[in-house]
């Protein structure tokens, strides 16, 4: 059998989307990664600046391979260059972001009604706050954990995590998106969820869902999420 290849483009920094992929893609798929220079801390600007450097990256993965899908590991940027990041890539094959994904997935989910957790400086979380907002998904809590440097967000601990998931929480919200790729969440999930009793999303959970799902590859992951398709 053929195996169904996949590219992802993450940042110099990220010291967690790797692993996090090799729990979630399944046999018969391969990943390809290539990275892109980051600047921190994750402000606005530095997080604009990726744009750029999207194509030549993408152009580095296995050229003249079919892809089933592009993903780009980060959430924050994602929400910064909005819709139109697809239009940085050639159109080699279908590009998945963390926003994007995570948008795909609250609509398997039916979910409307949002918190928001991240490990951002609170300016960070509300640029992807806002971009929830402006598709339709009301956000009705905001927390952030004040950290500038994504090296500094993967050391968190699964500790500090966890309490921060569940002081986030909100009894308005449907689900809780705890954003950022190099965020170390995705083993907490099955934990929040029960503590919490209602979804928890993750940037990478959502992001290779979202990836295996358009391309209709079947496969187990954490969370209500990895029970859903859309096909």
């Amino acid at each position: 059998m053929a195996l169904r290849r996949f590219g992802l483009v993450a940042l110099a920094t990220d010291m967690t989307i790797e692993g996090d992929a090799a729990r979630l893609m399944p046999w018969g798929t391969q990943l390809h990664v290539t990275r892109i220079a980051f600047d921190n801390p994750t402000t606005e600007e530095n997080l604009r600046n990726t744009g750029p450097r999207l194509r030549a990256a993408a152009d580095l993965l296995v050229p003249g391979v079919d892809l089933e899908a592009i993903g780009f590991g980060c959430t924050s940027a994602s929400a910064v260059l909005g819709p139109g990041i697809g239009d940085l890539l050639d159109d080699r094959a279908p590009l998945v972001t963390p926003t994007s994904a995570a948008l795909r997935g609250f609509a398997a989910l039916g979910v409307t009604r949002l918190a928001l957790m991240t490990p951002y400086l609170a300016a960070t979380t509300d640029l992807v706050g806002d971009y929830f907002q402006r598709h339709g998904i009301e956000v009705v809590r905001r927390s952030s954990m004040n950290h500038a440097d994504d090296r500094d967000m993967a050391r968190l601990g699964a500790d500090a995590i966890m309490q921060m998931a569940l002081e986030s929480d909100h009894p308005q919200a449907q689900a809780l998106f705890m954003s950022c790729t190099a965020l170390p969440a995705l083993g907490l999930i099955d934990r929040i969820e029960a503590e919490l009793g209602k979804p928890v999303i993750t940037s990478n959970q959502s992001l290779f869902w979202a990836m295996l799902d358009q391309a209709q590859v079947p496969a187990a992951g954490p969370g209500a999420l990895f029970r859903c398709r859309t096909w």
